[in-house]
């Protein structure tokens, strides 16, 4: 998990952190793999090794983990996650952290998979055009959220129903229409983004409200908040399971 090495050094020569660090890695390991992975109460029979990966993936991604990332790539890809998977949880990103904020990960998902020999580019997962990502956007926020999100892009107040648009037609039109994923998987790596970016508390007990819409059950939640924990912090940990807890209570 913690670097690519050669006879305990990286690559270019440095110590890696087994060596620089051994106490902490040990204590983060016996924490994280260990306690962490095993706790029933952080447990779910639904929550595979798959998709603890890529929970952690998202969350690393909306804490700004690159590095971290990086390493955890390749566990994903041992635990099952396609590289199509990948790339999806990726692109998603840019939906809810800005491409500024994911451009790094996109790199660094590249390099990981290149390492493993898969070429890029992907097989496209795309499936909407021009002219009807608006109408599957829309279908999608409905199937998600409610029949009350039908007529959402073109709502008032009319000076910012541009962005209403936009989210209809580029974050669930271009983004959620996308193969790779579906649409617990999609509302759960949205969470995850959410939760470790912090300050988003409104639109993650909104997306909580979607997971649990789609399948993802209260229990399931929290057993998803609970494996990103080590990668999170507390606070932001504690954040996210207060927004579980309304979101469930409603």
């Amino acid at each position: 998990m913690f670097g690519k090495k050669n006879n305990g050094f990286f690559a270019d020569g440095r110590q890696t952190l087994e060596q620089s660090d051994p106490e902490f890695i040990e204590l983060f390991s016996n924490f994280a793999y260990g306690e962490v992975v095993e706790s029933e109460g952080a447990n779910h029979p639904e929550l595979t090794d798959a998709k603890r990966s890529m929970a952690i993936l998202a969350a690393l991604m909306g804490c700004q983990g690159v590095d971290a990332f990086a390493m955890m790539v390749p566990v994903a890809l041992d635990s099952g996650v396609t590289p199509v998977q990948i790339k999806e949880i990726v692109y998603q990103g840019t939906a809810y952290l800005g491409f500024g904020r994911t451009l790094p990960f996109l790199k660094a998902a590249n390099d990981a998979l290149h390492e493993r020999g898969v070429a890029t580019p992907l097989e496209p997962q795309g499936t909407v055009t021009a002219d009807t990502r608006e109408a599957a956007g829309e279908e999608t926020q409905i199937r998600i959220f409610g029949e009350h999100m039908r007529g959402f892009a073109h709502s008032e107040p009319a000076e910012t129903m541009h962005i209403r648009q936009w989210l209809v037609d580029n974050c669930f039109g271009d983004y959620y229409t996308r193969g790779g994923l579906d649409d617990r998987e999609r509302e759960m790596i949205t969470a995850c983004f959410l939760a470790a970016q912090g300050g988003c508390e409104p639109q993650l007990t909104s997306h909580v409200r979607a997971n649990v819409g789609v399948g993802n059950s209260k229990e399931f939640m929290i057993a998803v908040v609970s494996q990103i924990m080590p990668y999170i912090g507390y606070p932001r940990t504690l954040n996210a399971l207060a927004c579980v807890d309304a979101a469930t209570k409603e």
